[in-house]
């Protein structure tokens, strides 16, 4: 693993320091999450529009248990090491955390983002850690282009199929 990789990766009380640092030198905290399994174009575009919000994104990656309960059988098809390091390895991402829950309720109590992003198939309404995100004085945001890409797809359509 690389240097840049390593200093990513961070679990939730490394986190919890980091953000603490951020803060103190003026940075604003913007929270995504996901599966992230399989990256494509719309996980980028996502990613780069939490960034132009201003601030260090914090990817909040799902385990490998809680993306299989989520997503269902035979997911995720990369595991959550390989997919946090893909992950970091992207400019816009400033930290990485897994979390094994089925949702960042927790993680956002921790951080207490400024911004919690999320993507183009939700609504402001209809994000379940909105009321979380709201009671710690968050906001959350809609990034992204248009849900017209998705991993269930490209697996579907591909020959990455598993046998």
């Amino acid at each position: 693993m690389s240097a840049v990789w390593e200093r990513k990766l961070a679990d939730r009380s490394q986190l919890a320091a980091l953000v603490r640092q951020w803060r103190a030198a003026g940075e604003k905290i913007i929270l995504a999450n996901g599966c992230f399994d399989l990256l494509h174009v719309g996980h980028v575009r996502y990613l780069r529009a939490a960034k132009a919000l201003g601030g260090k994104v914090v990817v909040a990656l799902n385990s490998d248990s809680s993306a299989s309960a989520i997503k269902g059988e035979g997911r995720p098809r990369l595991p959550q090491l390989e997919r946090a390091e893909i992950l970091a390895a992207l400019q816009d991402v400033d930290a990485v955390t897994i979390f094994d829950e089925l949702d960042v309720r927790e993680l956002v109590r921790t951080l207490r983002p400024d911004i919690h992003a999320k993507g183009t198939d939700y609504t402001a309404e209809n994000v379940p850690e909105r009321d979380i995100v709201i009671a710690c004085g968050g906001r959350v945001a809609i990034v992204g282009d248009p849900k017209d890409h998705s991993t269930t797809e490209l697996l579907r359509h591909s020959q990455w199929r598993k046998s």
